[in-house]
């Protein structure tokens, strides 16, 4: 049966983690890689996977996600094909089902494996 996801985002390129993070953050949680989306940023840390969503025309308000890895309860991954420019992620938690379309310089491979790592592993996290 296909459900149709709850919320999409799309990861254009990593960048380095934003700055701003870090009032963010719980004490003992650490940033491991950040993307850009369309108007802000994905933030994957030890702990969840935050999203910051600017709205508006001036974007001056700014709506976070926050996602953490202990509501996922499945993900699949598809990498990009010859003719399909996108690999994505798909997640299964207990509010619903998140997409995650990754640009085409995006390593969906490290992202399954950060998922797998932070989801069934404890806190070691692969190094960026």
């Amino acid at each position: 049966m296909e459900t149709a996801p709850i919320t999409a985002w799309t990861l254009q390129s990593e960048i380095p983690i934003p700055g701003d993070v870090g009032p963010l953050l719980v004490p003992g949680e650490q940033p491991v890689a950040a993307y850009s989306t369309f108007r802000d940023s994905a933030v994957f840390t030890t702990k969840r996977l935050i999203i910051r969503d600017a709205q508006g025309l001036t974007g001056k308000k700014v709506e976070i996600y926050s996602l953490p890895y202990s509501s996922i309860n499945m993900w699949s991954s598809e990498n990009a094909g010859t003719l399909d420019w996108n690999a994505e992620l798909e997640l299964w938690t207990r509010a619903g089902k998140i997409k995650v379309n990754l640009g085409r310089g995006i390593d969906v491979r490290r992202l399954d494996s950060l998922i797998a790592h932070a989801v069934l592993g404890g806190l070691a996290l692969p190094a960026s």
